[in-house]
């Protein structure tokens, strides 16, 4: 167990328990990734995704390519804004742009570019089982649909037999799965774990389902890019234009033709802007969604063109808080998310930089992005009608072996505390780890 509570005002020391030592800090290392990226690019930095075509018009007839330019956007038709379209509203904007320059046949083929990042989506440091599920889907320059399939399967009529695959959502027909999820008694959930990394087109799925209706679980789609070029490609087909070419993407070029050949000029034909950084983050902060926090983490990297990997932007970070005057002892970041098991920090890291970021000009809508004990996020539940309810911004970390919470607070005296716990190895048969550090959330507001 590690603690630190801080003077967000003087930096003093109110609660130190092994607050040196590097710890596991799970999803509480969306506080820094998320607010590293606003601090650096601004709380109004939008992620702009166009389409190109690159060619030759003639008459109706496009001779050449049409290019889905990603920019790392993790939003790009996603659900959680009701303000932009979700990907199928998105890819019918896109259609009907062509059609509106009265193109009828496309002479050639669709192409998704996701090379704003490098191709290694996931980080070297995530686990095998995680990365074919939802909230283990690698961020690459296009990403589409928050990278997310539902497969859904039909339970057998007992115990152990096979559960039948039925469908996936969106279809994703040039993917190969790999079946051998079985059935369980009525209401026991979800068990299903599915195996892929990215770019992998086969998927292996093991688990159980429960005896009853059809069962749908979360997948993460391997390659993004390719899906993204194979929706429109199939859209493009049912309204009336068509396509001689493949849906292809960067990976898959690579795959075929062992290089990746741009066109040395495009047209743009329609610009996709993302939601402000401060909305993104927002949806990040409260829903701990992994794809968001590592877009956070390499998009700034690239911006300062201080390269466009993984490590680049783990690099990128240190150097950025070596030049605030920060002790970075213990603090050995994985990765933008927390996923990676590997990931250390020291309880004074996390205060020490919340700090920080207290006296950037974004930190009240950094503030504001972080749930609220018994109100919202991934926290709702917690603190209700104690002194943290409405009082305690704190973001919750959980992997397999890690409890843990990090945030604000002010003290009976009304000053703002900056506070890390972190919970490592623990034996979750001894009682509920969340239990226990909720009662010390509620205790430090009587500091």
């Amino acid at each position: 167990m590690g603690v630190s509570i801080k003077s967000v005002k003087t930096g003093q020391n109110i609660v130190s328990y092994n607050s040196q030592k590097s710890l596991a800090p799970a999803s509480t290392m969306k506080l820094i990734s998320t607010g590293t990226a606003m601090m650096v690019l601004g709380e109004n930095f939008t992620y702009q995704t166009l389409l190109n075509y690159a060619g030759n018009i003639e008459g109706n007839i496009l001779k050449g390519n049409i290019y889905i330019k990603g920019s790392g956007d993790p939003s790009l038709g996603s659900w959680r804004f009701k303000y932009l379209p979700d990907y199928k509203q998105l890819t019918d904007n896109w259609v009907k742009s062509l059609k509106d320059m009265g193109i009828t046949e496309i002479q050639g083929d669709v192409y998704g570019d996701g090379s704003f990042f490098d191709e290694n989506a996931a980080p070297d440091q995530w686990n095998w089982g995680d990365m074919g599920n939802y909230y283990g889907s690698g961020c690459t320059g296009l990403n589409f649909n928050e990278n997310l399939f539902w497969v859904t399967f039909q339970p057998g009529s007992s115990i152990n037999a096979e559960a039948k695959f039925v469908k996936t959502a969106p279809e994703l027909p040039y993917l190969q799965i790999v079946n051998t999820v079985k059935t369980d008694k009525s209401g026991t959930g979800d068990q299903v774990n599915i195996y892929g990394t990215p770019f992998q087109n086969t998927l292996w799925m093991q688990g159980f389902v429960p005896q009853g209706n059809d069962f749908s679980v979360k997948g993460a789609i391997p390659d993004p890019a390719l899906f993204a070029a194979f929706y429109l490609k199939k859209r493009l087909e049912e309204n009336g234009i068509k396509v001689s070419g493949t849906a292809n993407s960067n990976s898959e070029q690579k795959k075929k033709s062992g290089f990746l050949a741009k066109p040395s000029q495009v047209s743009t034909i329609y610009t996709h802007n993302s939601p402000p950084l401060k909305e993104l983050i927002r949806e990040c902060n409260f829903w701990s969604i992994n794809l968001y926090a590592e877009a956070c983490l390499k998009t700034p990297s690239v911006i300062l063109n201080a390269g466009n990997t993984n490590k680049d932007a783990l690099k990128n970070w240190m150097q950025l808080w070596k030049t605030k005057g920060l002790n970075l002892g213990g603090f050995n970041p994985k990765d933008g998310s927390g996923l990676a098991p590997a990931n250390g920090i020291t309880p004074d890291n996390m205060t020490d930089i919340l700090k920080q970021f207290s006296q950037e000009k974004i930190f009240n809508s950094y503030y504001e992005s972080i749930p609220v004990l018994g109100i919202s996020g991934t926290v709702s539940n917690l603190g209700k009608n104690t002194l943290a309810h409405g009082n305690v911004h704190a973001k919750s970390g959980s992997i397999d072996g890690v409890r843990a919470y990090g945030g604000y607070f002010k003290n009976r005296a009304g000053e703002l505390m900056s506070f890390s716990l972190i919970l490592n190895k623990y034996n979750s048969e001894f009682g509920s780890a969340t239990k226990e550090l909720e009662k010390i959330m509620i205790q430090m507001c009587d500091l």
